[in-house]
């Protein structure tokens, strides 16, 4: 289940727990790959480029 949390830190989980939840294929590969550059640049400070690429994994999902 996505949730639209404001947090960054209980989103990225969120969406990870999306991402590993999914069943394999297409959909899960991409959102796989935002979720890792969500992740990259969560460890750069870089929270807005985190947060469109948590945005860019769920959009994956639907």
């Amino acid at each position: 289940m996505l949730l639209n949390m404001k947090l960054p830190s209980l989103k990225i989980i969120s969406v990870r727990d999306a991402c590993n939840a999914a069943l394999p294929g297409l959909k899960k590969n991409e959102a796989m790959k935002h979720y890792a550059a969500a992740e990259e640049a969560r460890g750069a400070m870089k929270e807005a480029e985190s947060n469109r690429e948590l945005d860019a994994a769920t959009q994956a999902l639907l």
